[in-house]
Order: C-alpha cells, then sequence, then structure tokens
C-alpha cells in the first residue's frame, strides 16, 4: 500500500483539533467498509450495511440538526456564523460521497452475492409473472385497505409526513370523480406495513425472495386513483430534528414536558430529504419548498431511501453458513460454585467481560437481592433497559416484598424517553422511589447498590458498569462489569445516590471518579502524574479505550504529555478530535478504531504510575457531555489480578488486532491495518477464550 501520510511539514500547517461530525461520519465509513468486506459473513455485511444507514439518521437528527439550528437562530452575523456554514458544506461533502459508497454496496455488491447465496431482492422489472399476481392479492388484501392517498389541490394541502417515514409523490393526469384534473399525489405508507415481505417457496423456488413495500406500492399505485394515469411514481423520505429541548428549570414536572415535546418529536423542523435519484427537478423544488428546506439537504438514493429496512432480511433467514457462527457467553466457574451471588462477591471482586462473559449474574444478582429476606434496600441507575426488563421486574417484586427500592431514571435518554417515562410510572405504582436525576445533567451511571443484613452489621454490594442494564446490549456490546463488597466503594456509592436524590454535598470520593465533580480533574491530574515520572527518568505511558474523544481540555493535556515524552495509545471507535502523529505536537500519540462483530462499548483507562500501574474502567467518553454535563463514574479495578486481565484483555489484545483496527492519520483520515494470515483478531481472541458455542 502506498504511504499517502502527509509530510512534517504539512502536518505542521494542521489545525490541532479535527472536526466532531466529520469524523463521526468516517466512522460511519469504516461500518459501510465491513459491508463492503468479502471476508465477513453475506448476512452480517448486510446487517452492517443497514446499520450505517441508521447511524446516518441519527447523525442528521442530532448533530447536522445542532448546526442548523445554530444557523438559523444566529440574530446577526458572529464569527461562528461563516464556520458553522463551512461545517455544514463540509458535512455535505463527506455525506454524498458516503451515500454513493453504501448504495454502490447495495447494488454492485451485496445484490448480486445475496443473489449468488440463493436471496433474491426483486426490483420491479424482475417480477415474473406468478410474483406479480401473488404481490398484487397481497397489495389488495393487506396494503390497499390501510392506505390514505391525498391529491393535492387548494382543499387538500401538503400533508404531515412523520419523521423517517416512507413516501411516495406520484405524478398524475386526468380527472377525478368531480371532474378535477389531477396533478400530484402523496401516499404515506403507514408504519404498521412491513417494509420488507418475503415470497412464498412455490414462487420463488431459486431461493429466498424479497420485495420492498415501496416497490408495490409503486407498480400498484394506479388502482388507489382510477380513471387516471399515473404519469411517474418516486420515493422520498424526510428526516427531522430529534433532539428535546425542555427548559428543567422552568417546568414543574419534567415527565409532563417529555410527553408534550415526545408527541411533537415526529413533526419537527426538517433537516434532511432523501429523494429517489431520477425524481424530476420541478418535484424536487417544491418538496424543498414544503419542507423549507435548502437544495443542499437533499440527497438523492439510487435504490431504497429507507435502506436502513434491509437489516428486516437479517432477521427472517435462518441461515446460519451466513452469519457469525452462534456464540454463547460463558458463565463464570465461580459462580456455578456459588450459586449464592452474596456469598460469591464478599470472596472477592468479580469481573465480567461482556458479551464474551454473561449478563446474568448482574441480573441474578438483582433477582436474588429482591426474594432475600436479609436485603433491606436496593438502589439502581436506569438509563435503557428495554422492554420487559428483568431488572423493572425484579425491582417491583422488591417493592411489594416490603424492601426500600430507588430507581434513578433518566427521561432523557435519547431515543428511549418514552419506554423511561412508562418505566417510571410503573415503579411508582408499586411503591419504588423514582427519582428523575439532576436538573441540568443526565444520569448516565450504571450503579445497582443493594444493602443487606449481615450478623447484625449492614454491608453493601455493589455493581458498577460501563454498559446499560440492558440484557440485548449486553450480548451486542463489549462491556465490563464489577461486583464487589469492598467498603469504601460502597460508601462512594450510596454518598452517590444521595447527590442523585438531593441529599449530599459535592465531596471527595474515596475510591470512585465522579462526574462532574472530579472525574475531568482527576484525569487531567493522573496525565501530569505520568508526565512528572517521564521528567524524573522514570517513563511514563497511557492506554486508553473509549467511545469518542472530543473534549478540548483532555486533548491539550495529552498533545502536552506527548511533547514531555509520554507514550500515548488510544482506541476510539467513533468521533475522534484528537490528531495524532504530528511532530512537535502529537508525535507520541497513536489513535487506532477497532470495528467488528460486537459493539466496542466498554471505556478502560490505563496509566503506568511509573511502575505501579492503576486501571480505571467507567460509563464516560472523554467528551464535553460525558465530563462536565452528566453523571458519570469512573471506578478503579483494584485486584492486581482483575487489573492484569482487564489490561491484558481491553487494552493489549486490542493493540495487537489487525483484524478489525483502522488507524487514524495526522490528516484526519483512517487507514485499515490489511489482515495477512497469521492476523490477530480481538474480538475472536475473546470468543475463543471465554465462549463456547
Amino acid at each position: 500500500m502506498n504511504d499517502t501520510r502527509p509530510s512534517a511539514d504539512a502536518t505542521a500547517e494542521l489545525e490541532p483539533y479535527l472536526d466532531r461530525e466529520l469524523s463521526q461520519l468516517a466512522f460511519i465509513r469504516r461500518v459501510v467498509e465491513l459491508a463492503e468486506d468479502t471476508r465477513q459473513p453475506i448476512l452480517e455485511r448486510l446487517r452492517f450495511l443497514g446499520i450505517s444507514c441508521a447511524i446516518l439518521d441519527e447523525f442528521f437528527e442530532i448533530r447536522v440538526a445542532a448546526l442548523l439550528q445554530r444557523r438559523a437562530y444566529a440574530r446577526a452575523p458572529t464569527p461562528e456564523e461563516p464556520e458553522t456554514a463551512v461545517r455544514l458544506r463540509h458535512i455535505r461533502e463527506h455525506t454524498l460521497a458516503l451515500v454513493e459508497q453504501q448504495y454502490r454496496a447495495w447494488n454492485e455488491r451485496l445484490i448480486p452475492e445475496l443473489a449468488a447465496a440463493g436471496i433474491h431482492l426483486l426490483r420491479r422489472d424482475q417480477w415474473t409473472p406468478a410474483q406479480r399476481r401473488w404481490l398484487h392479492r397481497y397489495f389488495e388484501e393487506q396494503v390497499q385497505p390501510v392506505l390514505s392517498p391525498l391529491g393535492l389541490d387548494p382543499a387538500h394541502p401538503f400533508p404531515r409526513i412523520l419523521n423517517k417515514s416512507l413516501n411516495l409523490a406520484i405524478q398524475l393526469s386526468g380527472h377525478d370523480a368531480f371532474g378535477r384534473p389531477a396533478s400530484l399525489a402523496i401516499l404515506r405508507a403507514p408504519r404498521a406495513l412491513p417494509r420488507v415481505i418475503r415470497l412464498p417457496r412455490e414462487i420463488a423456488p431459486d431461493g429466498d425472495s424479497f420485495v420492498f413495500l415501496s416497490g408495490i406500492l409503486a407498480a400498484f399505485a394506479g388502482e388507489l386513483f382510477p380513471g387516471m394515469k399515473v404519469e411517474g411514481c418516486w420515493q422520498f423520505r424526510v428526516t427531522r430534528n430529534s433532539d428535546l429541548v425542555v427548559d428543567e428549570e422552568e417546568v414543574e414536572n419534567l415527565a409532563r414536558a417529555l410527553q408534550g415535546e415526545l408527541a411533537m418529536r415526529g413533526f419537527a423542523q426538517a433537516v434532511r430529504l432523501e429523494i429517489a435519484e431520477d425524481m424530476p427537478e420541478a418535484l424536487v423544488r417544491q418538496l424543498t419548498n414544503y419542507f423549507e428546506l435548502d437544495a443542499d439537504a437533499v440527497y438523492p438514493c439510487a435504490g431504497p431511501v429507507n435502506l436502513n429496512r434491509v437489516v428486516a432480511v437479517y432477521d427472517m433467514l435462518d441461515r446460519p453458513e451466513l452469519k457469525y457462527p452462534p456464540f454463547s457467553p460463558r458463565m463464570p466457574a465461580i459462580l456455578g460454585s456459588k450459586p449464592n451471588l452474596f456469598e460469591a462477591v464478599r470472596a472477592g471482586d468479580i469481573l465480567l467481560h461482556h458479551p464474551y462473559e454473561s449478563f446474568q449474574p448482574v441480573i441474578e444478582l438483582v433477582r436474588q437481592a429482591a426474594k432475600d429476606p436479609d436485603v433491606l434496600a436496593i438502589k439502581q441507575t436506569l438509563y435503557r433497559t428495554g422492554r420487559d426488563s428483568p431488572f423493572v421486574e425484579a425491582l417491583i417484586e422488591a417493592a411489594r416484598a416490603g424492601k426500600e427500592v430507588t430507581a434513578v431514571v433518566e427521561l432523557r435518554a435519547r431515543f428511549d424517553e418514552e419506554a423511561n417515562i412508562q418505566l417510571a410510572n410503573r415503579l411508582q405504582e408499586v411503591g419504588v422511589q423514582v427519582v428523575y436525576g439532576v436538573v441540568g445533567y443526565k444520569t448516565h451511571a450504571k450503579m445497582l447498590l443493594i444493602v443487606r443484613r449481615e450478623g447484625g452489621k449492614l454491608r453493601r454490594y455493589v455493581h458498577l458498569g460501563t454498559g446499560n442494564y440492558h440484557p440485548s446490549t449486553a450480548r451486542a456490546y463489549t462491556d465490563l462489569s464489577l461486583l464487589t463488597a469492598r467498603a469504601d466503594i460502597g460508601e462512594d456509592v450510596h454518598r452517590i445516590f444521595l447527590q442523585l436524590s438531593g441529599l449530599a454535598p459535592a465531596i471527595e470520593l474515596k475510591r470512585v471518579l465522579e462526574a462532574p465533580f472530579t472525574l475531568h480533574r482527576g484525569l487531567i491530574e493522573k496525565i501530569d502524574r505520568e508526565i512528572a515520572h517521564v521528567r524524573e527518568g522514570r517513563g511514563g505511558r497511557v492506554i486508553a479505550k473509549m467511545n469518542a474523544l472530543t473534549e478540548r481540555g483532555i486533548i491539550d493535556k495529552l498533545y502536552e504529555a506527548s511533547q514531555a515524552g509520554v507514550e500515548i495509545d488510544l482506541i476510539v471507535r467513533g468521533a475522534c478530535c484528537l490528531r495524532p502523529g504530528v511532530p512537535g505536537l502529537s508525535e507520541r500519540i497513536r489513535v487506532r478504531s477497532i470495528v467488528g462483530r460486537f459493539l466496542e462499548h466498554s471505556r478502560v483507562y490505563w496509566f503506568a504510575n511509573g511502575g505501579k500501574p492503576e486501571v480505571f474502567a467507567s460509563s464516560a467518553d472523554w467528551m464535553e457531555r460525558n465530563l462536565l454535563w452528566r453523571v458519570e463514574t469512573c471506578f478503579p479495578i483494584l485486584e492486581a489480578r482483575l487489573a492484569r486481565r482487564v489490561s491484558e484483555e481491553c487494552l493489549e489484545n486490542y493493540l495487537a488486532d489487525s483484524r478489525q483496527t483502522w488507524v487514524l492519520e495526522p490528516d484526519g483520515t483512517y487507514r485499515r491495518i490489511r489482515e495477512d494470515a497469521e492476523a490477530h483478531g480481538a474480538q475472536e481472541a475473546l470468543i475463543a477464550k471465554h465462549g463456547h458455542g
């Protein structure tokens, strides 16, 4: 591979910080590259493509929406305004290239390779007569009865279009039953209808065949307008601002205020318009005018505008040979020998590395606590839990059993607000004390505290994690769980819960670093300590793994450490604003991203500390919001054997990866490390170590 890295002279002119939005788009591009990677099973590649589209949706709903809002609400020209315009222009340029890559992967790679595997994603011009007859009957029986097409005229204005919904713009000629001339109609696809339809085997003898709902609607749209002629039919999809804004200091009831905002989220300000690539320009202008969008907000699509729906094909197919090999998380041996989890945790700290090790012990701990007559109180933070959460059921059982139960429910967990309001209501109905956290600060920490009476004294049992209390994501995300009965950590977690209920001051904790009070400062101090060790001749090193790195105070301190001689390795899955490898600035900093079967989600920080390494796990990324505007925990791994294990599995293992690694270059581009026959895969190594089929 040719070395395309910029020269020292070129890097000297680079800005010290990379653009956050462009870095996030680069991450989405890495996911698309997995969809193109023929070494991945073909159905997994299809899933990666759908995931890339879903991440891009959220990027527009949140990041682009914020920039557009900033531009719109600027009352007068400011120094920031031109910068915002430039950033939006760069985002468009990079997004156009990304969308082209997505549809090229779809049309030129995935569709043909799926067909070769007996999986056919059929366009209208590929339907056989028998398939067309079946689909016509399906349209008449399952689709047409729930459609409500709307012809546009002065009495029928443009309908409200829901966020990310599938819609068709239909050009008509002729006259309707009242003699009115027809022109344009809008057809909204109800969300109750499946977007991908599987054809029966009897009319798809060559394998599994699927058709998109959009193709069915376009094929039979004429039947919705008897007496008129369909001159053209084009898909479109609008993305809207999905960030909820509630002035928490001005509302009496946060849950009620959020419910009001949720009702309007689907119809908030439009930020992107996806269209069929052959849509006439006049119609494009009509849509952009209605949605109050600039032409720069339009993105033509060389295929279905809702390409994220292809994940449904993955879910509908039982083709294990075309997916990753089955994997079952391992149950730690100590838990098999000590089925009483309180006894097991008393014997020593327990570390679980998900998804390689089961999340079930964490669930079982709460279940045992709910039934145990010696347990007096349970406190837990709930950020994302999923539907039918076993944690919620256990907390309800505990409350009904007369235990003191407190749940800190974060209502503002993005896209989970409605679900969290519902679970908060369920908990309150049975007497659980529900706390909504702190005004102005999301509670993102993952903490569980159980108070148990043992031998006339009270003992605290604690779970601290890097991921959510969500059993499903625990099988798809890499995370760490620590179970401990250490008195000092139990006291720290107790004090944090008191803070969340408004009953404790911001005090220095004994072991745990907490945002927004001590975590940012603590990280700075630990990096400063590495600088001091270098100056004293002992050397210094920092290794950290996280989802994103954007906070400039931390970045500046890492630059300072690099210039002082500290060696720094960063494993950053997504957006990274630090520019590595720049002579005189960051030449001792290396940044890599790992993207693979499991979503890398654990946050681990390692400091050499002059030969006495310290290892921390955390719920916090190194971002402004996490370090300064959220309640987060960063907890030490104190048992030496567990600290070594975290270092080996979560850091050294990933630094050795040459299978799913992209290296960040000084110019902000990512270069994939190409594997050879002896390539080491970090995730594969952990599956082999912990899992079983």
